[in-house]
């Protein structure tokens, strides 16, 4: 639709001020790692991030620093990569930022659509929807972004895993308290900061899910209950879903069972159920 001249595909009285100004929260640019020998002096076990592992290379992006920047612009072997987090909605996501073949770079645009980051890319100046991981206002509206294999887990299961494994630095060129949350503790408690439209209460609002959009229907998975059963098996839209708990570094995975038997890994949306609803109000849900 286009109101105003302005192509969007979400209403534009729903994009709301989330407080700092355009790149008031500074994204990283140009990311600095370090060994785990070296993070584990500021780094405990039980601190949790996103793990990426691509092209023989594995990152851990610590929660920590990705709360005062939440977008992370980064190459692992060559490769591009967009690393997002926001924290009012617990939803770490990894893109592709290759839109129409050409390498975007993004930034934080002061924006939320329904508690959620709105980024922008430099190109175009186009909004772009973490939790749907599309533009939504601009040049770019409709534009999908390719969802990246991460997982959210802890420190102490990244080391384990990835001895060797490199690690977000602290030296970001900004200044800021690393180690502590300005959100402090929100989510554990009740309630959310902006509006989010639709509530529904199948699952506690900040209860965490993987959620999935197939042929245009979404669906969310409760890892807590994979994790209780080991490995659950599900039909949805005529694909076979396998949701698996992978105890080595204690998260659910899922993936597509082919008609061979071979599975294929697929790359959900990790986030607080109360953002995913709101974004997809008429998702199925395994529980």
């Amino acid at each position: 639709m286009v109101t105003n001249r302005v192509k969007h595909s979400v209403p534009l009285d729903e994009i709301v001020g989330g407080g700092p100004p355009k790149d008031g929260i500074p994204s990283i640019d140009n990311p600095k790692f370090v060994s785990i020998q070296e993070a584990v002096k500021w780094l405990d076990d039980n601190e949790p991030g996103i793990a990426v592992s691509l092209n023989g290379s594995n990152r851990f992006y610590p929660y920590q620093i990705l709360v005062w920047h939440e977008i992370v612009n980064d190459t692992i072997a060559g490769q591009r990569i967009l690393v997002t987090y926001c924290p009012l909605c617990l939803t770490g996501i990894v893109f592709d930022p290759i839109v129409k073949g050409e390498r975007f770079e993004f930034g934080i645009s002061g924006k939320l659509w329904r508690a959620n980051l709105v980024m922008y890319d430099r190109k175009t100046d186009s909004l772009w929807s973490q939790i749907l991981g599309e533009a939504i206002v601009g040049e770019m509206t409709g534009t999908q972004l390719k969802v990246l294999p991460s997982d959210m887990i802890r420190f102490g299961e990244f080391k384990k895993q990835y001895p060797s494994g490199t690690v977000l630095s602290r030296d970001t060129g900004a200044t800021r308290f690393y180690g502590q949350d300005p959100y402090g503790d929100y989510y554990t408690t009740e309630g959310t900061y902006f509006p989010v439209g639709k509530k529904d209460d199948r699952l506690g609002d900040k209860d965490f899910i993987l959620g999935i959009v197939v042929n245009g229907k979404a669906k969310a998975y409760l890892p807590d209950a994979v994790k209780k059963i080991g490995e659950v098996t599900d039909q949805f839209e005529g694909k076979t879903i396998v949701a698996r708990y992978e105890k080595e570094i204690d998260a659910v995975r899922l993936f597509e069972k082919k008609a061979d038997g071979t599975v294929e890994r697929i790359n959900p949306f990790g986030a607080f159920w109360f953002s995913w609803v709101a974004a997809h109000p008429d998702t199925e849900l395994l529980k």
